[in-house]
């Protein structure tokens, strides 16, 4: 196993290792098996979980007296404009111990593809993935990978988009990496903020909120990425929605043996690892699913356990028509051990309701299967029309996510949630 591998991997465990204690305790050292993603196993290591040891760890990287706690000992080096910020740098924590934590989860920067067929050969039906559909056909990025790489770098056609999955909130966004017409890399950063994702990028090293795609710190501060519509949902759904799509290659350079999911049992726990420390809301579980729309610069939540026993929900967000559908039998990719034999947590879509300038309203007529009022026409979950006066015709995806409860409420604190 090569270095790379080995320190990537490690990452990945050292972010589970600090989560699991991190929050509960003071500060400690946890002793941990190194177990690579393809099932080996190294020597014994020490996961370094509370800050005195992470400090004494980073011993002669820069210091900066403008940063709070450990953060100078990680970041000091960097090129970010710490001058510049949309918060309160004491809400960042540190995730990933190493002396420079950026990529230390690496993300994959030539992404290869291949066809239905070929993924179907190691994918099961029931794995997620975020779905991605663009002007020249649509790709699937397995949630197998995300986990482990949770930013790939990539391009749909001639627009740069990011795919970014935080498995800490659940939220899958995709991006395009187009700032002021100039494309950007965007990279893994090793801190966290209200247990999510933050990246930077490689011109500035600002970072960037992966759940809302907002600059916090640097050159960019205040800047906000374009969200490209993206859904998590199974790969069946995706194969019989889009039968000559793509899918994300497991030859990633990496030498990866993907569909473990090193967050075992973390969707069935009562509360967030301790990356988390701000108050949770209780109105519903910390790690329920909920679909998080955002249309017209509004936000609203749809809770899975509200939805699911209705199918479909017609609504409005920012003044625009729309409709969350669920059903299915997609896997939870953050429970079981094995992703393909996870729990079954179902599959949550939002679409825009107008179709060729008419607005439709859905019901669920069986899972996975929806019908318009207006014409009878009837739908997958993917928004495709297979039957009907509108068959072949499709919904248009609303920007949304899969996130987590108490990653919502953190995010979106003030914004409506249906209870139906």
């Amino acid at each position: 196993m090569t270095l790379q591998k080995t320190l990537a991997a490690a990452a990945v465990l050292a972010l589970v290792a600090a989560a699991c204690t991190s929050g509960d305790a003071g500060p400690a050292t946890t002793e941990t098996t190194e177990t690579t993603v393809d099932g080996s196993s190294d020597q014994p290591t020490t996961a370094p979980t509370g800050s005195s040891e992470t400090a004494q760890l980073l011993e002669g990287v820069a210091d900066s007296s403008e940063l709070p706690g450990d953060l100078p000992a990680v970041t000091g080096a960097w090129a970010t404009d710490w001058t510049r910020t949309t918060i309160d740098l004491s809400e960042l924590l540190i995730g990933i111990f190493a002396s420079d934590p950026r990529d230390a989860i690496a993300p994959i920067d030539e992404p290869k593809f291949e066809s239905i067929a070929d993924g179907a050969a190691w994918l099961g039906d029931r794995e997620p993935g975020l779905v991605v559909e663009y002007e020249d056909g649509a790709r699937f990025y397995p949630l197998s990978i995300l986990t482990l790489h949770e930013v790939i770098n990539d391009e749909l056609g001639d627009l740069p988009v990011a795919i970014t999955f935080c498995p800490l909130c659940n939220s899958g966004v995709v991006f395009e990496r187009r700032i002021d017409g100039v494309t950007h890399r965007f990279g893994v950063s090793g801190l966290l903020r209200k247990s999510d994702l933050v990246m930077w990028d490689d011109l500035t090293t600002s970072l960037w909120q992966q759940i809302t795609g907002e600059a916090i710190v640097g050159t960019f501060a205040g800047t906000r990425l374009t969200a490209i519509p993206s859904a998590i949902a199974s790969f069946s759904d995706y194969r019989e929605t889009f039968p000559d799509g793509a899918v994300l290659s497991r030859d990633t350079g990496f030498g990866y043996s993907y569909g473990v999911n090193p967050y075992e049992f973390y969707s069935s726990r009562q509360r967030p690892f301790g990356f988390f420390d701000g108050e949770l809301d209780d109105r519903f579980p910390a790690l329920e699913r909920v679909i998080g729309v955002t249309v017209g610069g509004a936000e609203k939540a749809y809770p899975f356990s509200i939805i699911s026993p209705v199918g479909a929900v017609n609504d409005s967000v920012g003044g625009e028509r729309i409709v969350v559908l669920w059903g299915g039998d997609t896997a939870d990719a953050l429970d079981g051990r094995s992703i393909a034999d996870s729990q079954a947590i179902g599959t949550g879509v939002a679409y825009l309701s107008v179709v060729n300038g008419q607005t439709l309203t859905f019901v669920r007529v069986e899972d996975g299967v929806f019908e318009d009022e207006q014409t009878g026409s009837r739908w997958t979950i993917l928004g495709r029309a297979t039957d009907g006066p509108l068959a072949g015709q499709s919904l248009t995806p609303a920007i949304h996510r899969n996130e987590f409860w108490f990653a919502w409420a953190a995010f979106f604190p003030d914004a409506p949630v249906y209870t139906g």
